[in-house]
């Protein structure tokens, strides 16, 4: 009993006042290995949640990602507490410290708070499909500092934390599932309007991801400089694939006109060629 009393004494490491003995470092990994187990357990429950729909599993992230950071500043206070350090003593002799790395990483402190306003906030989410700076994206990860996303090109974007909360972010996921999209094409005039829009609400219905008849409408917008104006609209939940299915959708528009021998007219141009008569004569 003495020898391990002699041994978990034993000096590692002394600076000034402060000394390290074998068992500081064991409360320390022991205070790290309890931690990790705490996290493990709460990430076990957040994978566990699949039979959640979409934004609750947005919602459980937020509130994992916070506990994380929470679980990790109480194991770091502990620690220094163990190793006979004060937070409040560390802090006060910082102080001028602290100021001047504020005003050097002003930008990546500002990341940081919007990325906790993000996770408490909740207004946006994992799985959240945004459009900002015209690019349409869908939220991969939420951190601290930055969050990453996915746009449709499969390219991952890293996108700081300000840019979310202090842009303006259209959030097309944000109220619910189904988003309304709309498809425009003109028809040469003399064309059965009826006729038409009847084959744009088909070809509509005819897409295997579309087939919900109420919510499908085609109207006649307005009279061209070349053509009659119409437009098809329809909700969609594949709001992040949308342009393919829109692609999809005008193909099968295309091959229910051409077989009804209905014309898509190109834009008409009328030119005026004016003679000057009286320049050919001063010629002359």
């Amino acid at each position: 009993m003495e020898i391990l009393n002699n041994f978990l004494d034993f000096e590692i490491l002394r600076i000034g006042a402060h000394v390290f003995r074998v068992y500081n470092v064991l409360y320390i990994l022991f205070i790290l290995a309890i931690t990790k187990f705490i996290l493990w357990i709460s990430k076990k429950a957040v994978n566990r949640s699949s039979r959640f729909d979409e934004y609750d599993q947005g919602n459980i992230y937020a509130l994992f990602q916070i506990l994380t950071y929470v679980i990790w500043i109480i194991s770091f206070t502990v620690i220094l507490e163990t190793i006979g350090i004060k937070m409040n003593v560390l802090l006060a002799g910082s102080a001028a410290l602290l100021v001047g790395v504020g005003l050097g990483l002003q930008q990546t402190f500002n990341d940081i708070i919007s990325g906790i306003i993000l996770l408490f906030e909740g207004t946006t989410k994992v799985g959240d499909i945004l459009e900002v700076d015209g690019d349409v994206i869908k939220i991969q990860n939420i951190g601290l500092r930055t969050s990453k996303a996915i746009n449709r090109d499969q390219i991952v974007a890293i996108i700081p934390n300000s840019q979310i909360t202090t842009s303006k972010v259209v959030n097309w996921s944000h109220q619910t599932k189904k988003t309304r999209f709309h498809i425009s094409v003109g028809v040469a005039y003399g064309t059965d309007v009826d006729k038409a829009l009847q084959l744009l609400e088909e070809s509509v219905i005819a897409h295997p991801q579309l087939n919900e008849k109420d919510f499908i409408e085609a109207r006649f917008i307005d009279f061209g400089a070349s053509s009659l104006d119409l437009e098809v609209l329809f909700l969609s939940e594949n709001t992040f694939q949308i342009e393919r299915i829109k692609s999809d959708i005008r193909k099968i528009i295309n091959g229910k006109f051409v077989e009804n021998n209905i014309t898509i007219p190109f834009q008409q141009v009328d030119l005026h060629i004016k003679s000057n008569k009286f320049g050919a004569e001063n010629a002359n």
